[in-house]
This record gives structure tokens, C-alpha cells and sequence, in this order.
């Protein structure tokens, strides 16, 4: 679900160039918007793995994550993309509870968004659109036109209950209306300045957005939601290892760290990987019969067209799922607006490889 709403935003500096198309088709501008990130918990999917990517590699059989949710802020108002999770899983409905009476799913630390929200000094009331119960009526939800917006009770097996919806007012976004495509993209100028978009990314659920946020005129974060799960779906690919040359140190490290018994590329030899020469990502999209994914076909599509952006050196590209950025993104009350001056890119895209990182499981444990 998405949160949408109230912070002035810092000004862009003045006399800074245009963005360009980027080859993506960008049209220029001078609006941005005000990106920051909250972890709202940390998450394991016990022996889950197999139902988000694959391969799964013996002793990797849980899925790890942490739960991002990200406060945006335009022209003095305040809107949520992504909301974590809430702290009362048993509230859920009935379909989701059953994952944590199991012990399938078991929460670390999990943090109410909206008490973060508060902590941090902002008020429910100035989030203007987006656990829904928890923000006031005044708090709109925006929503992709094919989500599905069944409710418990009356529906008994659906995800969403009528309290998430009760008073609200919700704007479904029809992207067969769109007039704009980045990298076969369709994406809606959601505030019609060009400073943030909404992008069609089905496959993960009907209806599934992930967005492309300017924080200045020439650098966008893409918040890719559940577009992907490990930055291993997306990663290495050839444009990416040229713009983005793996350091040494990782190069040397990955000859052990990522297992020949599972992955190959033609200057590999057995027991010593080589990544200059893969010319692939190292993961794929679970298609098995209780894959994560809605359509996983459908999934995977839109996984590549968003990996074209990971290539793009004005492009930060973050899913809301990301453990290789786990210990290293900058949280709230930072911004993440200057990412690129800070080098954050360059500085963790290969982290996911690094033996030390939660991200690394191309070897069996």
C-alpha cells in the first residue's frame, strides 16, 4: 500500500543545469523532492527463500529483510511510499495472520511507522496521502487501478481489511493514461512538475508501483517496492559492471564468495569465480508454484526494465526490501538527497557480494 501527503522542501541551488533525458526519455526540470528512509523492522521468512529467488543455496533457506519505508516530501506537503509493517501482525487479516502464528514469519525489533512518524517530530495529521488504520481519515491512499481492493470480512480470504480503506478518500492510478515511458516504463508526473513519478511495475501483485523520485535536477532515487527482493535479481549485468566496475578487493573476494557449484561465466574456472566475465544477473525471480510473486513472468519484466536504471549513474535505485543496504543507507532524519555527491552509490552496489554482508549467499553455508 501507499501512503500519500505536508515540509517544505529545500531549494534547488540555482544556476545547476537542466536534467537530461538520460536516455530514458526524463523530461527536464527543476523540481524535486525531499527522500528519507525509515527501517521499520528487520524480518525472517523462515525457509521462505525458495518463494522469492532462485537459486536457493544450502543453508540460505530463509529470507532476510528489512522493512524500508520512505517519507517524501513536495512543495510543503508530506506523502509515505511503502509503510513497513505494523507492529501487531494478529491484526491483520485473517489470510496474513496465520504467517506469524506459524513461525513462518518472525518480526526483529519491529517499529510502528507512525510512531517513528511522531518521534521524529511529524505529525499524523501533515501526511496528506497512504498500518492505514493508524493515520487519520485525513490521509489519503493512492493505489494502482488493478490492485485488488477486496476486503476481510466480507471477502474472507482477502489481505486488506475495510478499516484500511473506512473515510478515506482513494486515488486509483490508471496507467493506460499514461504519456510517458522511461526504459518501457509507463509513468504518471504525479504532481505534473516533473519532480515525481509513478511507474507501472506489475507482476509482484496487480496494480504493484514503484516510483522515480528528482532530488535535483539531474539525480533521481528509483523506489522500486517489491519489484525485486535481493539486488542480486538485478545485478551484475554488462552496462552495469561499466559504469559501476567492481572494486578489486571484491573481485578477488568473489572467486570464493559466490560458488562455482551454482554460478558460472565463461572465464570462471571450478572453485574460483570470475565476474568480470558474467554478463548475467546472479538471481532470478522465484516461478515455482508458491512463488512470492503474482506473475512471476510479468515480474521479471518489469524487474529488468527497472534494472536499466540501476545501470544509470544518476539513477539510485532502492527497493523497499534491500539488506545489502541494511547497515549502510542513511537514515531519517538524514536525507537521502545526496546520495550521489556522497559517493553512496559507488559505495555500496557491490557491497551485496562481500562476504561480511547479510546480501552474500552464493556459497552454501
Amino acid at each position: 500500500m501507499r501512503l500519500t501527503s505536508g515540509l517544505l522542501i529545500a531549494s534547488v541551488l540555482a544556476g545547476e543545469a537542466y536534467a537530461s533525458s538520460l536516455d530514458f526519455g526524463i523530461p527536464a526540470s527543476r523540481a524535486t523532492v525531499d527522500v528519507r528512509v525509515f527501517n521499520v523492522a528487520n524480518v525472517t521468512l523462515v525457509n521462505e527463500a525458495h518463494t522469492f529467488t532462485t537459486p536457493v543455496l544450502p543453508g540460505h533457506e530463509d529470507a532476510i529483510f528489512p522493512m524500508f519505508s520512505f517519507l517524501v516530501t513536495h512543495d510543503g506537503k508530506r506523502f509515505m511510499f511503502d509503510l513497513g509493517i505494523r507492529i501487531d501482525p494478529l491484526n491483520l487479516a485473517p489470510s496474513l495472520t496465520g504467517f506469524f502464528t506459524s513461525g513462518t514469519v518472525v518480526l526483529e525489533q519491529p517499529k510502528d511507522i507512525t510512531g517513528l512518524l511522531e518521534d521524529g517530530g511529524i505529525p499524523l495529521t501533515s501526511i496528506d496521502s497512504g498500518d492505514m488504520s493508524k493515520f487519520p481519515n485525513s490521509t489519503k491512499l493512492v493505489i494502482g487501478s488493478e490492485t485488488d481492493t477486496e476486503t476481510y470480512p466480507e471477502f474472507p480470504n482477502a489481505t486488506l481489511q475495510t478499516s484500511d480503506f473506512a473515510g478515506r478518500t482513494v486515488t486509483k492510478i490508471d496507467f493506460s493514461t499514461a504519456n510517458l515511458t522511461f526504459s518501457g516504463i509507463k509513468a504518471i508526473d504525479y504532481f505534473g512538475d516533473g519532480s515525481f513519478y509513478l511507474l507501472n511495475t506489475p507482476g509482484h501483485l496487480p496494480g504493484h508501483m514503484s516510483a522515480l523520485a528528482r532530488v535535483t535536477p539531474t539525480t533521481f532515487i528509483a523506489l522500486g517496492g517489491d519489484t525485486f527482493h535481493h539486488v542480486g535479481e538485478a545485478r551484475p549485468r554488462p552496462n552495469f559492471q561499466k559504469n559501476f566496475p567492481c572494486p578489486a578487493h571484491l573481485l578477488e573476494e568473489a572467486k570464493t564468495s559466490i560458488s562455482t557449484d551454482y554460478f558460472w561465466s565463461p572465464n570462471s574456472r571450478d572453485g574460483a569465480f570470475d565476474m568480470l566475465s558474467r554478463s548475467q544477473q546472479l538471481f532470478a525471480v522465484s516461478d515455482l508454484p508458491d512463488s512470492f510473486y503474482a506473475d512471476p513472468v510479468t515480474s521479471q519484466i518489469s524487474l529488468e526494465k527497472l534494472a536499466t536504471f540501476d545501470a544509470d549513474p544518476n539513477i539510485f535505485v532502492v527497493v523497499a526490501h534491500d539488506i545489502s543496504l541494511r547497515s549502510s543507507i542513511p537514515y531519517f532524519p538524514a536525507s537521502l538527497n545526496n546520495w550521489k555527491a556522497s559517493g553512496l552509490k559507488e559505495q555500496t552496489v557491490w557491497s551485496f557480494i562481500e562476504k561480511i554482508n547479510p546480501a552474500s549467499v552464493f556459497t552454501p553455508a
